[in-house]
């Protein structure tokens, strides 16, 4: 190989790793009635769209020229009985077609059919991914990270799991767990520059212990 030759090849090989989707491995579910009912948990390479995956995973159908999934395993969305499928990644509701989001290593794909006419076309956000958002973001880019609540027990270990700096004051841009107090919740909204909070109140140290205690959930309760 000439030097020119090898040159190339090292700037090839590091344009590949910088911003990439690189050759890890993401996770897809399928689930039902907001997580209620599991349908398919499958590792799927990372690099593929979202529907690439989707459809390497199951028996897919598809409208609009492929961009829009109609059915998943025989499972159909509904004008009349407004069911459709949903889809989110890493706990984010998806910004865009899912032949257009491209998989970064430790990505959740989750594909949900669910009646939108009860909870709604839009759910910005959900918790049944956490640890997602905190680990691996959104489309490759991960946001600073805070916990802001009472230093109660599991506090600084739900901190050091997120990568996350315990805080008083979310700073902007930062996803946010934040610890509250009353009844037992957990919930996740979108924030207006794009981040996510969650909050929660409940067993801090529980949810240190076993961060997938909420799998597959919207919301709790």
């Amino acid at each position: 190989m000439t030097r020119l030759a090898a040159v190339a090849v090292a700037a090839a090989a590091l344009l590949a790793g910088c911003g990439g989707t690189g050759s890890g491995k993401a996770t897809l579910w399928v689930t039902r009635d907001e997580g209620k009912q599991v349908l398919l948990v499958r590792t799927v390479p990372a690099g593929e769209t979202a529907m690439q995956a989707l459809a390497r995973s199951s028996k897919l159908s598809t409208r609009y020229g492929g961009r829009f999934v109609q059915s998943i395993d025989g499972v159909a969305g509904s004008l009349g009985s407004r069911h459709d499928w949903f889809y989110f990644v890493n706990g984010i509701e998806a910004d865009r077609g899912a032949a257009e989001y491209r998989l970064h290593p430790g990505d959740v794909e989750w594909w949900d059919y669910r009646n939108w006419g009860k909870v709604g076309q839009a759910v910005p956000a959900v918790v049944g991914a956490f640890p997602e958002p905190f680990l691996h973001g959104y489309g490759g880019k991960v946001r600073p990270a805070v916990v802001v609540g009472p230093l109660v027990p599991g506090a600084q270990a739900l901190a050091t799991l997120l990568h996350a700096r315990l805080v008083a004051n979310a700073p902007p841009g930062a996803n946010v767990l934040r610890l509250v107090g009353g009844p037992h919740r957990f919930t996740a909204r979108a924030l207006p520059s794009g981040a996510v909070e969650l909050d929660f109140s409940g067993d801090t140290a529980a949810l240190a212990r076993d961060p997938a205690l909420y799998r597959y959930r919207y919301a709790v309760p």
